[in-house]
């Protein structure tokens, strides 16, 4: 069975920085795309960052040039260093894994209970 845990969140003020930790856990393995997620209080979810098997990274025009989305196969885990904290980015933030279809990447099902990340300002 798969199994995500997040950790790494908390309380930080403006301008400050955090990194991200997701162990994945199960029959799923970090060579495949992967993604962070985030869902800001009251908000829908937002696609943050993701990571193709090879690679490739993209992310939400919000983030761009602040987080930096890696992994580490030998631990089969994934990472949102997130630098430059904003009020704006306050969620809480989820890893996935997944594929890509086409340049669409889709999530499997399995969700971790995600870490709370809040900025003040």
């Amino acid at each position: 069975q798969v199994q995500l845990v997040e950790s790494g969140g908390g309380l930080v003020q403006a301008g400050e920085s955090l990194t991200l930790s997701c162990g994945v856990s199960g029959t799923v393995y970090i060579q495949d795309a992967a993604g962070w997620y985030r869902q800001p209080p009251g908000n829908p979810r937002e696609l943050v960052a993701t990571i193709s098997s090879g690679g490739s990274k993209t992310y939400a025009d919000s983030v761009q040039g602040r987080f930096t989305i890696s992994t580490d196969s030998a631990k089969n885990a994934v990472y949102l260093q997130m630098n430059s904290l904003k009020p704006d980015d306050t969620a809480v933030y989820y890893c996935t894994t997944g594929t890509f279809q086409g340049s669409r990447y889709v999530p499997n099902s399995v969700r971790g209970q995600g870490t709370q990340v809040t900025v003040s300002s």
